[in-house]
């Protein structure tokens, strides 16, 4: 796997008054829905937030939080207490956002690479290094762990990860007379066979439309394959204005224009893989290795399959892997008790934390572990044995770049980027263009921990 940690970052983040760039309003704290369901601070348990218990969609996942949260308060004086945040509100709302700026903020939550450094330069995340072992920190796999430190403080804890790929319904090929043989390795065939594919019911292929970090994170691959790259951001180098950017927003930009591919998907967004392939709304559709389970639970029926994402002429194959972490509020309760549970939780080498990555990965959701030991853990009892998990792990994974993390502002710069090339068809060289300048001026002027 070609991940590699960045080549050089300043000795610390600036520790800006209440998390500038959050950018929400306390007001919104008000809005019904986004305030807490009680008040944590007048709770005496951990409050923990995050979009998978007591109340998500998955049984599995529910039963995994509560076990973790059960076993904890058991054996410990500093309880911890679940608090359900719809995923809406904790991905694309100012929930998290808003409770940070008012200074009341989750003891426990989770974090992606994506929102990393809003909360990293705001100094709000405990490091959790001092809790760790030596065997334990070695035991993550060091490009994975790379974008949630900063220098040698660990500031969040993966839960493991899913790099992109694409699924694709046989039944839908067969209709159209294609086999394995058309699976499409370059982004022509792509578009060749979406367009088979695409009926009056049907669109041949979904590509994420919305707004949101999660669309940048699905775009990279496609900017790293043709070339392209990111200012300031040292894995893969490159630049945002270069053919290679502008080909991938182009690729994008075709997959709209000619029909092949929806402007407004089904279900909560892109990475709804049940509402969008499991229904039958698409052929193919990018989604990451967690779509395996959602389809295990959601269509069970559906028989589907998985390939590499393809590639331009001449390019290299790239996937990108992401995943969420816990990470400790340093302004929380107890920020020592929460970076306690956050190690004790994922980052010790006891078998019960070794197992527990794995059943997490493996059992309640599908992803990779990021640890060497919960991988070895998991090969051991069979998971991997065959199926879209072995094809991930065997074929999709060793291509896998740890997704980016990057200030708001640029984040928001890629988005606007992709937007416009897709949904206003404007000209992806102009666009490129004028995101690579915006790119520029905030990295002049950054402050912060580095870009990994």
């Amino acid at each position: 796997m070609s991940l590699s940690p960045p080549s050089s970052s300043p000795s610390h983040p600036s520790r800006r008054a209440v998390l500038s760039g959050l950018g929400a309003t306390a007001a919104a704290a008000a809005l019904p829905g986004c305030g807490p369901e009680t008040s944590d601070r007048s709770s005496a348990a951990l409050s923990f937030w995050q979009f998978f218990a007591p109340r998500g969609a998955s049984a599995a996942q529910n039963e995994w939080f509560d076990r973790l949260v059960t076993q904890w308060n058991q054996n410990n004086e500093a309880q911890v207490r679940l608090q359900f945040v719809p995923n809406s509100q904790y991905v694309g709302g100012p929930k998290l956002q808003t409770a940070f700026s008012a200074e009341d903020g989750p003891d426990v939550f989770v974090v992606s690479p994506g929102d990393f450094l809003r909360y990293s330069n705001g100094g709000v995340l405990e490091d959790l290094s001092p809790h760790m072992t030596p065997e334990a920190r070695e035991d993550f796999y060091p490009d994975l762990l790379a974008s949630r430190a900063v220098d040698e403080a660990i500031y969040a804890l993966p839960m493991g990860g899913g790099p992109m790929a694409m699924y694709y319904s046989v039944p839908a090929f067969e209709q159209a007379g294609l086999s394995e043989g058309d699976i499409p390795a370059t982004w022509d065939q792509l578009l060749d066979v979406a367009d088979k594919l695409t009926t009056d019911e049907q669109f041949g292929l979904v590509v994420d439309t919305s707004p949101t970090y999660y669309q940048n994170f699905t775009f990279y691959p496609f900017l790293w394959m043709a070339g392209g790259g990111i200012p300031g951001h040292q894995n893969p180098q490159g630049d945002f204005d270069s053919q290679g950017a502008v080909a991938a927003l182009t690729l994008w930009q075709e997959m709209i224009e000619s029909g092949v591919a929806p402007r407004t998907l089904l279900g909560e967004s892109g990475s709804d893989i049940v509402s969008n392939l499991g229904s039958g709304y698409c052929a193919m559709q990018n989604a990451g290795m967690w779509g395996v389970s959602a389809l295990a639970a959601g269509s069970p029926d559906l028989e589907y399959g998985v390939f590499r994402l393809p590639v331009p002429d001449d390019g290299e194959y790239v996937t990108a892997t992401g995943g969420w972490a816990f990470a400790a509020n340093a302004r929380g309760r107890d920020p020592d008790a929460a970076a306690r549970f956050c190690v004790w939780a994922l980052g010790s080498m006891d078998e019960e934390s070794i197992g527990r990555v794995a059943s997490w990965c493996l059992e309640a959701q599908s992803y990779l572990p990021y640890r060497r030991s919960a991988t070895e853990h998991a090969t051991q009892q069979g998971f991997f044995d065959d199926g879209p998990m072995r094809t991930f792990r065997d074929e999709i994974f060793p291509g896998a770049l740890g997704e980016p993390r990057l200030p708001s502002e640029m984040n928001k710069l890629i988005s606007d980027a992709i937007q416009a090339c897709q949904l206003t068809g404007k000209d992806p060289a102009e666009v490129a263009g004028t995101a690579q300048e915006g790119m520029e001026n905030l990295l002049a002027a950054y402050d912060g921990a580095p870009l990994a």
